[in-house]
């Protein structure tokens, strides 16, 4: 009897099998929070935390990040992710307010790990949807631009209003335009809930 209790297994030192699947990352403390740069570092995808970016050195002149109407095809079109990067989380109600659907033509998307990636063409009848915001001040352009790390370069573009008394109305504004290397991009399609989901933000936008 003694030798059969000393055989079998204590049942406090099993240990369940190693999970193959990450954690999500810790949610953002209230004080002291990264930049937006690191912030969008430590949401990229597992497997490019053993990579190098392939980050470009920008030749030639670009366009400065300034005012205006901005149009979002990714993270950005999450009312409290862009409240968060403009440091406007008291204003948020304002912010889910001004976030309006549109469409831009003449581009199509590809992925950058997680992260949606549009190139130009390759004809004006491809059409990407997503949101439009008005940035009201240079320093809130500066932002998103450093959010969107040096692969993307915001670049002029015509955007549609899908909604409001400016229902199909063009008016000129502003994209970030992906300008990394060609050949990290991948095909597949950016799906704003499930992103916020794997990446511990509550169970998607608000309304959208």
């Amino acid at each position: 009897m003694t030798n059969n209790q000393e055989s079998r297994p204590d049942k406090g030192l099993l240990q369940p099998p190693t999970s193959t699947i990450p954690p999500p990352p810790p949610p953002l403390p209230p004080i002291n929070k990264p930049s937006p740069s690191i912030l969008k570092l430590r949401t990229s995808p597992p497997g490019r935390f053993n990579q190098t970016l392939n980050i470009p050195t920008r030749q030639g002149p670009s366009s400065t990040p300034q005012a205006g109407s901005y149009f979002f095809y990714g993270t950005l079109m999450d009312p409290h992710m862009l409240a968060e990067i403009l440091s406007l989380e008291e204003d948020i109600a304002a912010v889910k307010s001004q976030l309006r659907p549109g469409s831009i033509a003449g581009y199509t998307c590809k992925l950058w790990g997680q992260y949606p990636a549009l190139l130009a063409g390759p004809s004006s009848g491809s059409v990407v949807r997503g949101m439009v915001y008005n940035v009201r001040s240079d320093e809130h352009a500066a932002r998103l631009a450093e959010y969107e790390t040096r692969n993307y370069e915001v670049m002029p573009c015509r955007i549609r209003y899908l909604d409001g008394e400016e229902l199909g109305e063009e008016v000129s504004g502003w994209v970030f335009v992906f300008v990394g290397v060609k050949g990290d991009l991948g095909e597949g399609v950016f799906d704003l809930r499930v992103w916020l989901r794997r990446m511990g933000r509550g169970g998607g936008v608000d309304g959208d």
